[in-house]
């Protein structure tokens, strides 16, 4: 976020996803838990790739996984 907004408006934007985590959390009174997060980082990292693989088609490339390092 830094990278792209600037120091100032990401800490503001990082300030604001805490307030709104603790906000649920007080309001609804479940507890936290980590795994919501983890699937939606998945999700997004997915949507990033597809996002990546679809404009390197556009560009006449071909993405290829690399294998994961043991």
């Amino acid at each position: 976020m830094r990278a792209r907004l600037g120091a100032p408006k990401a800490i503001t934007a990082t300030s604001h996803k805490l307030a709104r985590i603790l906000f649920h959390l007080l309001s609804t009174g479940e507890p936290y838990d980590e795994s919501i997060f983890a699937q939606e980082e998945q999700r997004h990292r997915t949507r990033m790739e597809n996002r990546l693989r679809r404009q390197a088609r556009e560009f006449g490339y071909e993405l290829v996984a690399l294998p994961a390092p043991a």
